[in-house]
């Protein structure tokens, strides 16, 4: 029976700018990896159709002869989670296939598709992977010597590497897998292994997460608490973690902007300092102006009075003028 949870939710915004393949992030299902690659216009052989494949990741740490059997298919949604597409059930479906770690559809939804207006609302789609493990094989490796020796722990086998914080996980948490549901061994073995490395990982200090890793970790709890695995306790750390890391990023936010702040403060300080220099040049300006005019207005006043006094002088010397003409008339008169 089919999860009515999806195994992973891939939302891809900006769609129609999108040019070549997009993959999504790792993600944990059935106690394995995955990703999701999807095709905007096509793989090489089809290019008038979505082309969309679950590739299973991390395979080089499987031993030889490994194979994951499963049921699978996708679910294509718009922002409003309208279905667009659905894809028929892969049933069985054997990874590795031929050595290729994906399988998948070359069609999936026509491009011409989402040429229609108001098909995308926001230019977003929406990826949905339902994923059932059917049967897994953990293979063997030719040499013998290379085989990893597992130790039983509560009924899931780890390795030598691992038997102390398994030990200490169940002494703190005896009921962590009373309810978990696979029965595979191999299957619990991996499902183990993704807790443990969870746990390491969250036992890391806070400025080491990066959001990707934050954000692969509740993917992961997701699909450990599906499974079965009490774990309120760890989505406590987790959820810690991230509100560590959250005030990590709003520390150095806030630093950011005590320093842009600081930058501005010193470069207005410049700023009025140089305008206090230039108001301090404007009035030993005006100052030199003043000065300058009352020269000006000295000068003017000395042609003035030079004005004046040459014009008295030329009334007076024509008084005189006229005074000598007089005299010189009578004189004449007075001979004849």
């Amino acid at each position: 029976m089919w999860n009515q949870k999806p195994s992973f939710r891939f939302e891809i915004d900006n769609f129609s700018k999108k040019e070549v393949s997009t993959v999504s992030k790792v993600f944990v299902s059935g106690g394995y990896e995955w990703y999701i690659d999807l095709y905007p216009k096509g793989n090489s052989l089809c290019h008038d159709h979505l082309s969309l494949y679950l590739y299973v990741t991390n395979s080089k740490s499987f031993r030889s002869g490994w194979k994951r059997i499963a049921n699978f298919y996708f679910v294509l949604l718009n922002q409003s989670d309208k279905v667009l597409y659905r894809s028929p059930s892969n049933e069985a479906i054997s990874f590795p296939c031929t050595n290729s770690m994906s399988w998948g559809f070359r069609k999936t939804l026509p491009r011409s598709k989402f040429k229609k207006k108001r098909f995308l609302e926001n230019d977003r789609l929406i990826v949905e992977v339902y994923i059932q493990i059917v049967e897994t094989f953990d293979g063997e490796r030719g040499d013998v010597l290379e085989k990893k020796e597992t130790v039983d722990i509560n009924g899931f086998q780890v390795l030598a590497s691992q038997i102390t914080p398994a030990r200490k996980l169940f002494a703190v948490h005896p009921d962590l897998a009373d309810d978990f549901k696979p029965k595979n061994q191999v299957v619990r073995t991996e499902y183990m292994n993704v807790l443990l490395n969870l746990i390491e990982t969250l036992n890391k200090p806070s400025q080491d997460h990066s959001e990707t890793e934050l954000s692969n970790a509740h993917s992961k709890l997701s699909e450990l608490t599906e499974a079965g695995f009490k774990l309120e306790w760890l989505k406590s750390k987790l959820d810690e973690v991230s509100l560590k890391r959250k005030k990590a990023d709003a520390d150095v936010q806030q630093l950011d902007e005590r320093l842009k702040n600081l930058e501005q403060m010193k470069l207005d300080f410049k700023l009025d300092c140089l305008k206090s220099k230039l108001e301090e040049v404007s009035l030993e300006r005006k100052k030199s102006d003043d000065v300058d005019g009352s020269r000006v207005r000295e000068m003017e006043g000395r042609i003035k009075n030079l004005e004046m006094m040459v014009s008295d002088l030329k009334v007076k010397m024509d008084k005189e003028e006229a005074k000598s003409f007089a005299d010189g008339f009578l004189l004449i008169d007075e001979v004849d």
